[in-house]
């Protein structure tokens, strides 16, 4: 595998070898000594020409663990913010000697067009495009279910998961149906219709607007954050009706199943799709997400760079 752009670069063992991969990271990262000499030498370059701040520093901290150069590159004061084009900034990475580019950008297609192009000779991996993917938010979330219901298995097999919110304007969601379908959970999106995208029906996952209706019989329930600044029309009548359909409130997680997780990719906007009780609440497992993070990202990293997954057991 040399790039990682969309889940569908995935099969099934590729998924599992990443999240096998991680789960022993995590565990050399709980050790006395977190870095790893695995990528001395080795140049990545976050280029995010849209704001991050979550996925870039959780990027910088998977590369500097594995001991890799790290060159982080903003799109604000930047050429590409003076009108150059990602062609010419691909070429001056190239010329850095860069061995592979961690890429965010407001495009659908950013990702796919830099790997394509063979402006540069490194790896791509896609850190989010537009409201197309974004596959390593979707392993960290298989990652952090795995953990805490896997059952045993390598897979999910067996998992109910609703994912709720804006679909539409959501790149998570897009990968996460991709990504946990493969890994064999059943997958319910819930949204108003209005937040959901042409060709739903196509999408290997069912369909409801009744959240109510599917909260009680689901392993985990994943948020999505809604998009204001994506939005230029109207999508539902105000916040407060918003909220009281779609939202995760304390009524809605008491009629969770015993043992389910609640997961949000965030950053979260607090009293709108969740409510701070439900966010801080012994369910939720958002902050771990973020540590699940750095792991799942060091793994993305070894599989590209280091060529194949880690043996269990090794130093």
């Amino acid at each position: 595998m040399r790039h990682l752009l969309s889940i569908a670069d995935l099969n099934k063992s590729d998924a599992v070898s990443i999240l096998d991969t991680a789960s022993e990271l995590a565990r050399v990262s709980d050790g006395a000594v977190k870095k790893l000499p695995t990528l001395r030498g080795r140049t990545i370059v976050n280029l995010f020409a849209e704001d991050s701040t979550r996925t870039r520093i959780s990027f910088e901290a998977a590369a500097k663990r594995l001991s890799a150069d790290v060159i982080n590159f903003s799109a604000k004061g930047s050429s590409l913010s003076k009108g150059e084009s990602l062609k010419d900034t691909a070429m001056t990475l190239q010329a850095m000697g860069a061995d592979a580019v961690v890429i965010r950008h407001s495009a659908s297609g950013a990702a796919q067009r830099l790997a394509d192009c063979h402006w540069m000779s490194g790896s791509v991996v896609n850190a989010g495009d537009g409201t197309h993917e974004h596959p390593s938010q979707a392993l960290l979330d298989a990652f952090t279910i795995r953990k805490h219901l896997g059952m045993g298995g390598s897979d999910l097999s067996g998992l109910s998961i609703a994912i709720v919110g804006d679909i539409l304007h959501s790149r998570v969601a897009r990968s996460n149906v991709l990504l946990l379908s493969m890994l064999g959970a059943k997958v319910t999106l819930v949204a108003p219709p209005t937040l959901l995208p042409v060709g739903i029906d196509n999408w290997p996952a069912t369909v409801s607007y009744d959240f109510d209706s599917i909260i009680p019989h689901v392993d985990v329930v994943m948020m999505l954050r809604v998009q204001q600044e994506r939005m230029s029309d109207l999508f539902f009548p105000n916040a407060r009706e918003y909220s009281r359909y779609f939202g995760l409130n304390t009524d809605r997680m008491a009629s969770m199943k015993k043992g389910a997780i609640v997961m949000h990719p965030g950053p979260m906007n607090r009293g709108l799709e969740i409510s701070a009780e439900v966010a801080d609440s012994a369910r939720s497992v958002i902050t771990e997400q973020v540590t699940n993070g750095v792991s799942v990202r060091m793994a993305i990293l070894y599989v590209l760079l280091a060529g194949g997954a880690l043996e269990v057991g090794s130093n």
